[in-house]
């Protein structure tokens, strides 16, 4: 296998704004039509790079050009790869063929979501903090709802993010018009407060220095650290909410996968439903990352500043920008909460579970320093000293290992990989011997072995 040399295209100079974005973003007519009068939105302008993962497909596919057999192993993006347990399937397929049915056949649905699904929704995973079926807002998926969400909050909020944390969160607050310019320098966007985590504070932001805004993005289990956010952590951060008086978007979209006693909503925390709306998804709960599924809860005692109910105004953008999940898709939501549906994709979330406990125990025998993969998909390896960009192309080149490098959640992953357990346990168990293979017969490109 070639080895990379100090020119290689994906070994120098990579960071968040590879050469060939920047070089796109540098022209200002692209196409060889004709120009309309209409000014391209400045917001865009703004992004530094493309969406990480897109970005990571390109390279993909840019690797099987260069290596047309290679048997690429990807544990990158995220996406599920276990069937869907099969009755809930079947409930799926017949839901859709009863549409072609006069008694079956159903239209337009309410744009909050199926009234039957709301309710098993509120009783499965929020019976013991009474949330109301009426609460919750069923969608498309969560990322989807994130930018729902920044459509309601409007330009003119602060907002905070984790530091590393899911890109779609810092990108939707850039198009929204709330960040200002990008900084090449420390690899931030102003007026964004950026939270750092990693494991000299716990992987919990340091609340004590951390300015007021009105929005706080948190993610627990986070992605891509995999930490679970303990009890006494999200007190503290409620806490923090109330007496700034600020809003958590809490994404709590890997709470299935919390093996310890880390609260699986915000709402489990007293107050929380005065200062939070929680987000979720069925996608890596129940593998329906094509299926399309999630859900928002909007608590009622949430209130704006001036004692409007946040839940009015979500329900006027849901009603005004959404026409409802797909009918199907929620028929394949309800057969997830029934009790034989419920068991089947708990099933499978352990499967995952294993398959992360595995990656782990490959990069700790290396002598790695390795975090999450216990209460999360999500395997966090630091490498330090090292550019995530170089590591993410040495692992794809000797190893033909999709990972994703650390720099696209944020300057707080320049030094780490994610590598995700979202895999057959076979192509895991092959990952894990080539990995073994770069990292133990000498010194990498990283130089960065105990």
């Amino acid at each position: 296998m070639n080895k990379l040399s100090a020119c290689s295209s994906m070994a120098c100079g990579i960071s968040l704004q590879p050469k060939m974005v920047l070089a796109s973003l540098r022209v200002r007519k692209q196409g060889n039509g004709r120009c309309t009068n209409v000014p391209r939105n400045v917001n865009l302008e703004k992004l530094q790079n493309n969406y990480l993962f897109p970005e990571i497909s390109k390279r993909e596919l840019q690797h099987l050009e260069k290596y047309p057999n290679a048997k690429v192993i990807s544990l990158g993006i995220g996406d599920t790869t276990e069937p869907i347990p099969e009755q809930i399937s079947l409930s799926m397929a017949n839901y859709a063929h009863a549409l072609s049915t006069a008694d079956g056949y159903r239209g337009y649905g309410a744009e909050q979501g199926n009234q039957a699904l709301r309710k098993a929704i509120a009783e499965t995973f929020y019976k013991d903090v009474a949330v109301k079926d009426t609460e919750v807002f069923v969608s498309d998926g969560s990322q989807c709802d994130i930018s729902r969400l920044q459509l309601l909050l409007g330009s003119k909020v602060t907002i905070a993010v984790q530091d590393p944390s899911f890109p779609g969160y810092i990108d939707s607050s850039v198009i929204i018009g709330q960040a200002g310019n990008f900084q090449d320098k420390t690899g931030k966007y102003q007026n964004i407060e950026y939270m750092q985590l990693g494991p000299q504070n716990n992987f919990f932001p340091d609340l004590t220095v951390t300015p007021r805004t009105d929005i706080i993005f948190f993610c627990s289990p986070n992605n891509p650290t995999g930490h679970a956010a303990t009890r006494k952590q999200l007190q503290h951060l409620v806490e923090f909410a109330r007496d700034n008086g600020s809003i958590i978007i809490f994404d709590s979209a890997y709470a299935a996968y919390i093996s310890d006693d880390s609260p699986k909503s915000i709402f489990e925390i007293p107050g929380a439903k005065e200062v939070a709306i929680e987000i979720s998804s069925f996608s890596k709960i129940a593998g329906f990352t094509g299926v399309r599924l999630g859900w928002t809860v909007v608590p009622e005692e949430l209130l704006f500043s001036g004692g409007f109910p946040v839940i009015h105004d979500f329900n006027r953008i849901v009603c005004t920008c959404f026409n409802g999940a797909s009918n199907i898709a929620q028929a394949g939501g309800l057969a997830c909460l029934s009790p034989e549906g419920f068991q089947a994709i708990c099933a499978v979330i352990d499967y995952y579970k294993e398959n992360a406990k595995i990656l782990v125990d490959t990069f700790a025998s290396l002598g790695l320093e390795v975090y999450g993969g216990v209460s999360a998909p999500y395997v966090w390896v630091h490498f330090p000293g090292s550019k995530s960009w170089n590591i993410f192309a040495e692992i794809l080149e000797k190893t033909h290992i999709i990972t994703v490098p650390g720099s696209g959640f944020g300057p707080g992953g320049a030094e780490y990989i994610r590598i995700s357990a979202f895999g057959k346990r076979k192509h895991i168990i092959e990952a894990s011997w080539r990995l073994e293979k770069l990292f133990s017969k000498g010194k990498p490109l990283c130089n960065c072995l105990k």
